[in-house]
């Protein structure tokens, strides 16, 4: 549904982006990630026809960006991270010229302006100027108008970011209900989220693919063993993390504060060198757990691989 080939963005002598290639099949919710400055949206305005590529080629729904950007309007729909409106209409209003804008009848309008406003939860803000709207309220407007033609492809940029813990819920599981009807590409730095709503993830750095992948099998191949421990004496625990750091099994240690966090290369030998080394220590422990390596563990080691290249 979105194809990218060895794409270029040029910004005179920064390269925003550098041969970029990505795939995303028809149907799925794929997560977008990648650091600041990584080149995120500077691709979805490319697949959006908002910006065009130094070189390199894009399709998104079967068309090529290099052809009419009226026929690519028809099939996607585009949530930017700070979406803009008319502040003195309505929500009411303004999905309803939308509509008009891409064909609806009277008819369609009016029960497709009624369907957004209540998926989005703004039905009793349907008369409102949105000029005085909070920014999750305009996030989810935004969402709406996204949506207001039913588009093969949904581009997100950030949607999440603005809303309250009961918002993001709404906007997450709206998002997840939309598997099979459409595909999704969503751009997020809440990567939580990405892992509980997406099936896919590409993660770019420096303006590449660093690694593109469905989300399990990017957890069994990249994720390593986590263990945590809280101690009683910061300074001591700082001590220990730095004997930690010595040892061939450990992959990587952070400390915060009174909290050591663990990462193995090799899980058994871990599980019984940690307590021991603790006990030689003589610490005093709060908790000591063992973690399911989560996708940020994974993104952020990706990524400072590929800093270091």
């Amino acid at each position: 549904m979105i194809q990218v080939e060895n794409l270029h963005k040029h910004y005179g002598a920064v390269h925003a982006l550098d041969g970029l290639t990505m795939t995303v099949k028809p149907g799925v919710v794929y997560g977008f990630l990648g650091p600041n400055g990584a080149g995120k949206t500077t691709t979805l305005r490319i697949l959006t026809g908002l910006a065009r590529p130094t070189s390199g080629r894009a399709s998104v729904a079967g068309i090529d960006l290099s052809s009419d950007g009226r026929a690519l309007s028809r099939h996607i729909g585009y949530l930017p991270e700070e979406p803009a409106f008319y502040p003195w209409m309505t929500p009411r209003e303004f999905l309803d010229y939308l509509g008009r804008l891409h064909g609806l009848s009277s008819t369609q309008r009016t029960a497709r302006v009624k369907e957004l406003l209540d998926l989005v939860n703004l039905a009793e803000a349907g008369k409102r100027r949105i000029g005085g709207f909070s920014r999750g309220m305009r996030q989810r407007l935004g969402f709406a108008a996204a949506l207001v033609h039913r588009p093969e492809v949904l581009l997100l940029d950030e949607p999440v970011s603005a809303l309250d813990p009961s918002g993001r819920k709404e906007v997450l599981d709206l998002i997840e209900g939309l598997r099979e009807q459409c595909t999704v590409l969503m751009s997020s730095h809440i990567l939580a989220d990405v892992e509980r709503v997406c099936n896919v993830v590409g993660i770019i750095a420096k303006g590449r693919m660093v690694v593109q992948s469905p989300r399990e099998m990017l957890m069994e191949r990249y994720a390593q063993p986590v263990f945590e421990a809280d101690g009683e004496d910061p300074l001591a625990m700082k001590r220990w993390a730095d004997l930690l750091k010595r040892q061939k099994w450990v992959a990587a240690v952070a400390v915060a504060g009174a909290t050591v966090r663990v990462t193995a290369n090799d899980v058994v030998l871990a599980r019984h060198e940690l307590m021991a080394s603790a006990a030689a220590q003589e610490l005093v422990l709060r908790r000591y757990e063992e973690l399911r390596p989560s996708l940020e563990d994974v993104f952020l080691q990706l990524v400072e691989t590929e800093a270091v290249k």
